[in-house]
């Protein structure tokens, strides 16, 4: 019952923050990284998470991709009770600098998770991601991710460093329309081709790679073309 309480106590101080309240007289006592620690309590310390469990980093992720996140939570198009709750009555402007926020944070990598999975199913991830399925329509990952899969900013997101389960629940919300994206929807474009062995393989290779030491998203270069037109990527 305390740590519940204290977790609607961070809660409220964020939207409280976001709607627009007095500022305390001393503002470092209103430092972002206080407001914040309603997120820190599921996406760990920082927003740097680890490789184990479901919840995703979010610390120097894109800030473009980060804003694009929290309103698909405020408006519907990803479910998460928790998530929704939290910026339901936030502003456009107030997610802007909590992605600002988390996007600025440059911090270190935990290793990957040692992978149990056999040979077979890596390398066909490794494949999905480094060649794609020309035949099916399905474009290699570093097409839009970058060719480390670090991101590029402003908008698309790095996949190393993220959990085995997080990457199926995602890839696998997508394939059955539980996460939308701004149209034209690429992801679930991409996934609804994938099979379910094909979205664990991608999960697999991805979560048992190291994180460069530099993961930094680039900027998209100007003039790039994706290879699937994307409402939210690139912007």
């Amino acid at each position: 019952m305390i740590v519940r309480s204290a977790f609607v106590t961070l809660a409220l101080a964020l939207v409280g923050a976001g709607a627009g309240a007095a500022a305390p007289a001393d503002p470092k006592l209103d430092t972002m990284a206080q407001r914040l620690q309603a997120c820190t309590a599921c996406h760990g310390k920082e927003g740097r998470a680890t490789p184990e469990g479901y919840f995703p980093r979010i610390a120097g992720k894109p800030a473009g991709y980060l804003y694009n996140q929290l309103l698909n939570f405020r408006d519907g198009r990803r479910r998460n009770a928790t998530m929704t709750y939290f910026v339901e009555h936030l502003s456009d402007d107030y997610l802007r600098e909590i992605a600002a926020y988390f996007a600025s944070l440059d911090l270190p990598y935990a290793p990957p998770a040692v992978s149990q999975a056999a040979a077979q199913p890596i390398e066909q991830g490794r494949r999905l991601v480094h060649e794609g399925d020309a035949a099916r329509g399905i474009p290699a990952c570093v097409k839009c991710h970058g060719a480390s899969m670090t991101g590029l900013s402003p908008s698309m997101p790095g996949l190393l460093g993220l959990p085995h389960a997080y990457l199926v629940g995602q890839l696998g919300a997508w394939r059955d329309g539980q996460r939308r994206a701004v149209e034209p929807d690429c992801m679930g474009e991409i996934a609804r081709k994938l099979s379910a062995q094909e979205v664990n393989a991608v999960a697999v290779w991805l979560a048992s790679q190291p994180v460069p030491a530099d993961a930094k998203a680039p900027p998209l270069p100007a003039g790039t073309k994706l290879p699937l037109e994307c409402g939210s990527g690139g912007r």
